[in-house]
C-alpha cells in the first residue's frame, strides 16, 4: 500500500514538472514569436503541440510560423487544428486557412473557409473578390497560356528572387554572399548582385554590385530611370552606419536613391523624402517616361498589410507626396512587388484576390492610362504557368527583347526562392466560326466572309463550303477588327470585336436574318419583313411619327409589287366598351388605309377594318381579369395594326 502510495506521487510530481516544463517553452516561444523568429518558434511549438498541448493562442502562433515562412502544408494542418477548437477567433484566421488550403490545391475546402471569411465581414476587399467571382479557378484556366518557364542557372540552394534589367545585365537579390546570418530564415543577409547577359541568351558571370550599395544588412529590388542614370533600391533602415528601430523594436525596409557618378559607379545614397521608423517602404518600379515611381508599403493609408503607391518624379528628380492606388489595386491582405511595363500596363503580387495559393501575379492592363483618366480599371491573374500553389512574385519584362522574369518558391526550385525566366509568347489570334440563318437549321453554303481591319480596310476573304465554316488565323492580340458576311437571299451581317491579350480562338458565330421572302397569300408583312406593331396613342387613330416610318415599309413594298392587296387590321385594348373600341379600330384601320392611298397606293387595292377588341395578344381582356394588372405596354401591345397579303399575282388568300 505504501509502495502504491509512493509511485502515484511521483507520477504526479513528473506531469506538474511536465507541465511546467511546456509552459516555459510556451513563454520562450512566445517571446521569441514577438521577435518574428519563426523558424525557432515552429519547432518550440511544434515540439509541445505533439504532446497534445494546445490552446488557442499556441495553435494560432504554430500556424503563423508555418503560414510566414510558406510551409503551407503544416500551416493547413495546425489552422485545421485550431478551427477544430470550435472557438471565436479573429476571422483573419479564416483566410490564412483557405491561403493555406489553396497552396496545397485543396481548393474546394480552402473555397469553404474564404465563404466563411467573406460572410464574417462584408466589407473586406477580399471577400468581395471572392464573393463575385465564385468561378475563379475556371476563369484562371481561360487566361492560363502554355509556355516553358526556367529556373535559372545562376539560382543557388538559398534565396535568389526580385529581377530587373540594366543594360546587358540581370541585377537580382541573393543571400549566397555569406556573413551573418538573418534570425527569420537562418540564411546570410540579402545583397545586390549581377548577372552578365551571355551570347546564347542565358545569364552568367554573377557578381556583386559595386559600390556602397550592399551593407551588411538586407539590400534587394532595384528600379532605374529610363537614362540608367539613377537607381532605386530597397534596403533596411541602416543608412550612414546608424540601424534604427520602428517604437515597437522592428527594422523596417526602406527605400534609397543612388545616382551614377562619372567613373561608373553607383553613389550619392540618399533616403527618400517619405521613408519613415515606423513603417517600411519596398520594391521600386519606374514607368518608362522616369514620370513615376511605384513601390509597396504599410504607412499610413494603407488598406491591408501593405499596399501599393505611386509618386511623382519630378523633373529635377525630386519626389512628390505618395498616391494609394486605392481598392481596384489594394485589399487588406498584401500586395506588393509592382512591376510597369513600357506600355503602362501594371503588374503585382498579391493574396488578396482570388488565385492559385500563396502570392499571385495580378495585371492591370493600359494601368498609366485608366487611372489617370479615373477609368474603369480591371484586374486579371495572369495564369499558369507564372503563377502555381505557391508563392510567385517579383513579375518583370523586357517587351523590346521578349524577355520575361519572376520569383517563386514553387516544388522543384534550387532554393527557398528562385528565380525563373521565360519567353514572352507570341500573342495571335483565331477567329473561326459558322454560317447559319436564323430560318433554318443547317449552314449557308456560300456565304461570303470577309475580314476588315477597324478602318474596314479588307484583310482577307472566304467563300464557305457545305459546313459553312470560316477561319481566320494570326490576327493580332489586342487589335479590333470586323467581320461581314454576306449570302444570297440575306441581309448583310456585320460583327466588330476586339482580340484579347492572350492567344485563343475566337468563335463568332451569327444568324443572318432572311432579306429576301416569297409572298404568298395570307401571309403577314409585319411579320415576313420584321415590321415593328403599327402602335396608336390611348383613345387616338391619328398616324404617330413612329408608325409613319413604319408605314413606308409598307408602302415600299406595295410599291415593289403592284399586283399585291392587303387588308389592314386594326385592333385596341379592352379599356372602354366593346362598341367603342370597336368604332376606334375602325378609325384606325382607315386611317392607316387612308395614308397609304395619300402616298400613293390605288384605292381598290387596300381594304382595311376595325376588330376592336376582339382579338387581343394577352390576357389582359378587361372582362376576364382585372385589367389593373396589366401595365401600361402590355395594353398597347394590343392597340396594333397589321398587314395581311389578301391576293398577289391574281392568286387570293382564302380567308378572304
Amino acid at each position: 500500500m505504501k509502495t502504491h502510495k509512493i509511485i502515484f506521487i511521483l507520477a504526479l510530481s513528473l506531469v506538474f514538472s511536465s507541465a511546467y516544463a511546456q509552459k516555459g517553452k510556451i513563454r520562450q516561444a512566445s517571446k521569441e514569436y514577438d521577435n518574428l523568429a519563426y523558424l525557432k518558434t515552429s519547432e518550440i511549438l511544434l515540439e509541445v503541440a505533439e504532446k497534445g498541448y494546445t490552446s488557442v493562442d499556441l495553435l494560432q502562433k504554430l500556424a503563423n510560423s508555418f503560414y510566414f515562412n510558406n510551409q503551407m502544408e503544416e500551416a493547413a494542418k495546425w489552422y485545421g487544428e485550431l478551427m477544430a477548437k470550435n472557438e471565436n477567433i479573429d476571422a483573419e484566421y479564416y483566410f490564412r486557412y483557405a491561403q493555406a488550403l489553396k497552396s496545397i490545391e485543396n481548393y474546394e475546402e480552402s473555397d469553404k473557409w474564404m465563404k466563411k471569411f467573406a460572410d464574417s465581414d462584408r466589407s473586406d476587399l477580399r471577400g468581395r473578390a471572392f464573393s463575385s467571382t465564385v468561378d475563379y479557378l475556371a476563369m484562371i484556366d481561360e487566361v492560363s497560356r502554355e509556355f516553358e518557364v526556367v529556373n535559372l542557372d545562376i539560382n543557388t540552394e538559398v534565396s535568389d528572387f526580385g529581377t530587373t534589367q540594366y543594360q546587358n545585365q540581370l541585377i537580382f537579390a541573393s543571400s549566397r554572399g555569406g556573413g551573418q546570418k538573418y534570425k527569420w530564415n537562418e540564411q546570410p543577409y540579402l545583397d545586390l548582385f549581377s548577372a552578365e547577359k551571355q551570347e546564347d541568351g542565358s545569364y552568367g558571370n554573377v557578381e556583386k554590385l559595386d559600390g556602397d550599395i550592399n551593407s551588411k544588412f538586407h539590400e534587394s529590388t532595384v528600379a532605374f530611370t529610363p537614362d540608367d542614370q539613377v537607381m532605386y533600391f530597397t534596403r533596411n533602415n541602416y543608412f550612414n552606419k546608424k540601424y534604427k528601430k520602428s517604437e515597437d523594436g522592428t527594422n523596417r525596409l526602406k527605400l534609397f536613391k543612388a545616382t551614377l557618378n562619372a567613373d561608373g559607379k553607383w553613389d550619392d545614397i540618399e533616403s527618400v523624402h517619405f521613408n519613415s521608423d515606423e513603417y517600411s517602404v519596398a520594391h521600386p518600379t519606374v514607368n518608362v517616361k522616369g514620370t513615376k515611381l511605384y513601390f509597396a508599403s504599410d504607412m499610413e493609408g494603407t488598406l491591408g498589410m501593405s499596399d501599393i503607391f505611386e509618386v511623382d518624379i519630378n523633373a529635377d528628380g525630386s519626389l512628390g507626396d505618395p498616391v494609394n492606388l486605392g481598392p481596384n489595386v489594394n485589399t487588406e491582405g498584401q500586395e506588393t512587388f509592382p512591376f510597369i511595363n513600357s506600355e503602362g500596363d501594371l503588374y503585382i503580387s498579391s493574396n488578396g484576390f482570388n488565385g492559385l495559393g500563396g502570392l499571385d501575379v495580378f495585371v492591370i492592363r493600359d494601368f498609366e492610362n485608366k487611372f489617370e483618366a479615373h477609368q474603369p480599371m480591371a484586374l486579371e491573374n495572369v495564369g499558369r504557368p507564372i503563377n502555381s500553389p505557391m508563392d510567385d512574385f517579383a513579375y518583370y519584362e523586357n517587351l523590346g527583347t521578349k524577355e520575361g522574369f519572376f520569383t517563386s518558391n514553387r516544388e522543384g526550385g534550387k532554393g527557398d526562392d528562385d528565380i525563373y525566366s521565360f519567353i514572352i509568347p507570341e500573342c495571335e489570334q483565331t477567329v473561326e466560326g459558322i454560317v447559319r440563318g436564323q430560318d433554318i437549321q443547317g449552314p449557308i453554303e456560300g456565304a461570303k466572309v470577309t475580314l476588315l481591319d477597324e478602318d474596314s480596310n479588307k484583310l482577307n476573304q472566304q467563300i464557305v463550303g457545305v459546313e459553312g465554316a470560316y477561319k481566320f488565323e494570326n490576327l493580332e492580340c489586342e487589335k479590333e477588327y470586323l467581320i461581314r458576311i454576306e449570302a444570297d437571299t440575306y441581309a448583310t451581317v456585320e460583327e466588330r470585336f476586339t482580340t484579347p491579350k492572350k492567344k485563343q480562338k475566337l468563335g463568332i458565330n451569327p444568324l443572318l436574318e432572311k432579306d429576301e421572302v416569297e409572298l404568298e397569300p395570307c401571309a403577314d408583312l409585319a411579320k415576313i419583313l420584321d415590321i415593328p406593331i403599327i402602335y396608336f396613342d390611348f383613345d387616338k387613330f391619328n398616324i404617330r411619327r413612329d408608325a409613319e416610318v413604319e408605314l413606308q415599309k409598307v408602302l415600299a413594298v406595295l410599291n415593289k409589287y403592284p399586283t399585291m392587296n392587303i387588308d389592314v387590321r386594326s385592333h385596341t385594348d379592352c379599356r372602354g366598351t366593346a362598341a367603342y373600341n370597336e368604332r376606334l379600330s375602325n378609325n384606325r384601320a382607315k386611317s392607316t388605309r387612308q395614308y397609304l392611298i395619300k402616298n400613293g397606293v390605288a384605292a381598290d387595292r387596300l381594304t382595311a377594318k376595325g376588330y376592336g377588341e376582339s382579338r387581343l395578344v394577352n390576357d389582359c381582356g378587361c372582362e376576364s381579369t382585372d385589367d389593373s394588372n396589366c401595365s401600361e405596354a402590355e395594353h398597347q401591345l394590343n392597340r396594333r395594326s397589321e398587314f395581311i397579303v389578301t391576293s398577289i399575282n391574281g392568286e387570293k388568300c382564302p380567308d378572304n
